[in-house]
């Protein structure tokens, strides 16, 4: 059994089904990037695997031991979370919250771990900053630490690149690929840029209504669906 595994599910968002019979799996050690057209049901579905939407039909499980709240989760930034006022390390320790239990603080093995994966990210030196005084590139290297502080085994990266310029949206990847390959975190990355999804993905989810695709990004490019819309994101 692979670490999420979809089985003809279906997800409602606000009472209407805006996904059906959605089936793939996740495979500890892929990395899958899930890519369609606006409004097709890609943030419904990311709620399904974070567990906070049950599906309406079908079966969404969990397997090699991974829980819903073990998973390390990316989300797509408002306006109000940029600006949220609490140090860097503050935030990524929040990442930590899962692991406390019923204990009522941080254990120094929660904040070596949070300086642990700070360093990673090659945030450290901005520990002490205040979150919403840091450029956008910055402030995801932050999100993708807390994350990481969440898993050991799973992150759901949600439009991880999104508002970022060319340059720092590279960087932002190969921390991703480093994180994939050299910590063995299996990624799940929904992305409206689809020419980066087919680079840095081993495997494509494509959901559009009726029109599907579940296969290697390689298999993608030749795949009827996927080189129209490759094509039409170049237009």
């Amino acid at each position: 059994m692979g670490l999420l595994t979809c089985e003809n599910a279906a997800f409602a968002y606000e009472g209407r089904t805006v996904l059906r019979n959605i089936s793939f799996e996740v495979e500890k050690g892929d990395y899958l990037a899930i890519v369609g057209e606006n409004g097709a049901g890609k943030s419904t579905l990311v709620k399904g695997l974070l567990g906070l939407k049950a599906p309406v039909s079908g079966r969404l499980t969990y397997g090699c031991g991974l829980k819903p709240d073990e998973i390390g989760y990316l989300p797509q930034q408002t306006e109000i979370q940029r600006d949220f006022p609490a140090s860097v390390r503050e935030v990524v320790l929040s990442g930590c919250l899962n692991r406390l239990g019923k204990r009522p603080f941080y254990t120094r093995a929660l904040r070596e771990l949070a300086d642990h994966r700070m360093k990673l990210l090659e945030i450290a030196d901005l520990r002490d900053r205040c979150y919403r005084d840091l450029s956008g590139g910055q402030q995801q290297r932050v999100l993708l630490a807390r994350a990481l502080c969440a898993t050991r085994k799973l992150l759901i990266l949600d439009e991880p690149v999104t508002g970022l310029d060319p340059v720092i949206a590279r960087g932002l990847y190969g921390v991703i690929r480093e994180i994939h390959k050299k910590q063995e975190i299996t990624v799940v990355m929904v992305s409206h840029d689809v020419h980066g999804a087919v680079r840095e993905a081993d495997r494509i989810l494509h959901i559009a209504g009726d029109i599907r695709f579940f296969g290697s990004a390689e298999d993608y490019t030749e795949d009827p669906v996927g080189a129209a819309f490759l094509k039409g994101a170049c237009s």
